[in-house]
């Protein structure tokens, strides 16, 4: 089963795709909005890819505060789950997203990318970390039903 994971901000929507045994991420593209209410063309383009990947779940990346509570952006994320769901009837996943950025830009700034270059890239980082913390916990899991 594939997953597409999505990374969810004001102008964009990162996106990452896990490979066909769920055992890594990897990121695919970042789609762009001029209004960040206007979502028809970007859950259009989040459908097209999940036809294309063949994804069966998408998780989206929650952001939760650092003291666990959640804000104004968690709350529009729900929204976002919400129509999602109704318009690709596929389940959606709510994943702690926490630091995810960060540690794109820490791994971006590492192999000493370009502030530009990372500015190009790291909502798609970003989605990456999400799917893959959503991956590396089901492989935990099934590691432990199966000891």
């Amino acid at each position: 089963m594939r997953i597409l994971g999505l990374d969810f901000g004001q102008k964009t929507i990162g996106v990452a795709v896990s490979d066909s045994l769920g055992w890594t991420a990897q990121g695919v593209e970042i789609i762009r909005r001029e209004d960040e209410d206007n979502l028809k063309a970007s859950i259009a383009r989040i459908a097209e890819l999940c036809t294309e990947y063949g994804a069966e779940l998408i998780v989206l990346g929650y952001p939760k505060n650092m003291n666990n509570t959640a804000g104004e952006r968690a709350h529009k994320t729900e929204r976002f789950k919400k129509r999602l769901k109704k318009e690709l009837g596929l389940p959606v996943k709510l994943w702690d997203e926490r630091l995810s950025t960060a540690a794109a830009e820490r791994d971006l700034l590492e192999a000493d990318v370009s502030r530009r270059g990372r500015k190009k890239v790291i909502d798609k980082m970003a989605a990456v970390f999400i799917l893959q913390g959503y991956l590396d916990r089901l492989a935990a899991q099934q590691q432990k039903e199966n000891n």
